[in-house]
């Protein structure tokens, strides 16, 4: 394999969990009257870090969301995770194919550590990430799109951005891990290839990954 190290973003690509966090956050973003459509909110905020939230309605109403938005927003999302989440079908081979070429991999994810243990106990990728290849942006000032959590994620796992490749399925994350220098590779199942345009390469199936990154 070219890359020594393989960061994968979390959401929608370890864990199932978009279509359930975006439904969730289009509900109660309309119960708090700021209609949004369940197609509205991936396309706003997949793959970003909550704080986007709180600047997108912000800057188009000029109203802020109440103080306790953001826990009550994890509170519901924990707990449809806790009862519905699974991982994305197929991952596990990939993790077990990269634990078998001895090649590196951490996550670095847009959602909170929390967010990031309570996925994976329920789904039980626990069992293939050590705490320390788990980057969350509550370890970094910016979430993505800019670069700095894939760059954060590089220098703890002790590698050149150079060497390192993304997995993502978001614009903003394919945005931040080429602002790194990161070569990225853009999965389909849940966005249209053509938003996920500035990848390396695109894959609509995890059983394609391995053959991308070889």
């Amino acid at each position: 394999m070219r890359y020594e190290l393989v960061i994968f973003d979390n959401d929608g690509v370890l864990v199932d969990s978009e279509p359930i966090s975006n439904t969730i956050l289009a509900e109660y973003l309309t119960e708090l009257g700021h209609p949004t459509s369940y197609q509205e909110s991936l396309r706003d905020y997949m793959g970003a870090a909550v704080h986007r939230v709180h600047d997108l309605v912000e800057e188009r109403t000029g109203e802020k969301l109440p103080d306790d938005f953001d826990d009550t927003l994890h509170s519901r999302v924990f707990a449809a995770f806790r009862q519905e989440l699974e991982p994305v079908p197929g991952v596990e081979e990939v993790l077990a194919g990269l634990v078998a070429d001895g090649v590196a991999y951490c996550v670095a994810s847009s959602g909170s550590h929390e967010r990031i243990r309570v996925g994976h106990r329920k789904t039980g990728l626990d069992q293939w990430f050590e705490e320390d290849w788990i980057f969350s942006v509550d370890d970094v000032g910016r979430g993505k799109p800019a670069p700095d959590l894939f760059l954060y994620a590089a220098e703890r796992m002790g590698v050149a951005p150079e060497r390192c490749v993304v997995v993502e399925d978001s614009p903003l994350g394919v945005e931040a891990a080429r602002a790194a220098g990161m070569d990225v590779y853009g999965f389909t199942s849940m966005m249209p290839a053509d938003r996920l345009s500035g990848s390396t390469g695109v894959f609509s199936d995890m059983s394609q990954l391995r053959e991308k990154l070889a």
